[in-house]
């Protein structure tokens, strides 16, 4: 199994020394969150809550996680970043495409894309993009990134992007995998169709074992089953080095967790605070997996 470190509302300040901890510590990688910006009313529930009620305010430290990438992959050697998950409603596959291509570049190619539609209509349409149709139009994004990202020259006429012959370059050195998040039928359809793994929000065991075989059930309809796949998964009922355990045998391959808040500390906890709960995670749990 896998172990990443979630960095989500962690202050930006504490970014890069988070990277270094987490590869001194035998972390795997990085996940990182993505939030465009709080709007002060939302015409949407928070999907990943009892009450709907979003987990942050408008004071919240949130840094684009491509920018942040990039950043911690310079103080880095062998740790991988990927989101988890950015938006890609709300965002053009064109120029994410560029962005991707130097995140990936500049860290050598220690880059993943981990993706979902987004919640928040205020977020499609103050972008301007439209609400209506978000899920096609989410599914024709990863067919371009996927394109785009392949090298050399190429083009895309589809329904929702149009473009004539182009090239980014340099292209990544190897494809850049491609999670998909969101827990509905429709996004593990997305998922066991067209993504690399799939990436939860914060699921019990029991979900994620129900999850994990309707993704196998729909990559088999799909003829992907002999395919590497990727689950990554925030289980928030199974902890320990037994716990750990536990997930992997219903199908988790990468446990993504926050060290410092399975301590009983907040997401924006002081560094020490933080390098003490890493530390204590590495030798309770990855040293004797």
């Amino acid at each position: 199994m896998k172990f990443t470190l979630s960095v989500a509302m962690s202050p930006l300040d504490q970014l890069t020394e988070l990277a270094r901890m987490a590869e001194e510590a035998g972390f795997d990688a990085i996940a990182l969150p993505d939030s465009l910006f709080y709007s002060e009313d939302v015409a949407a529930a928070y999907p990943y809550t009892a009450d709907g009620s979003r987990m942050w305010d408008e004071h919240t430290p949130w840094t684009d996680p491509l920018v942040a990438a990039a950043a911690m992959g310079a103080v880095t050697e062998r740790l991988r970043f990927y989101t988890s998950v950015l938006k890609l409603g709300p965002r053009n596959p064109v120029l994410l495409s560029r962005q991707v291509a130097s995140v990936a570049a500049i860290t050598g190619d220690r880059f993943g894309l981990g993706v979902g539609i987004g919640w928040t209509p205020e977020e499609f349409e103050w972008c301007g993009a439209p609400f209506e149709r978000r899920g096609p139009r989410v599914d024709e994004a990863i067919d371009v990134l996927r394109l785009i990202l392949g090298g050399g020259m190429v083009e895309h006429h589809g329904e929702f992007f149009d473009f004539d012959r182009l090239r980014v370059s340099p292209a990544p050195g190897r494809p850049v995998p491609i999670y998909v998040g969101g827990h509905t039928e429709r996004a593990l359809r997305r998922a066991a169709l067209r993504g690399d793994g799939w990436s939860s929000a914060m699921m019990r065991l029991d979900e994620i074992r129900a999850t994990v075989a309707r993704l196998g059930e729909l990559r088999a309809e799909f003829g992907r089953q002999d395919e590497p796949f990727e689950i990554q998964a925030v289980c928030v009922d199974r902890f320990g080095a037994d716990g750990y355990r536990e997930q992997a045998e219903v199908g988790v391959t990468d446990a993504i967790v926050v060290p410092w808040v399975l301590d009983g500390h907040p997401f924006d906890a002081d560094l020490p605070t933080k390098r003490d709960s890493v530390a204590r995670f590495a030798e309770k749990v990855i040293t004797r997996m």
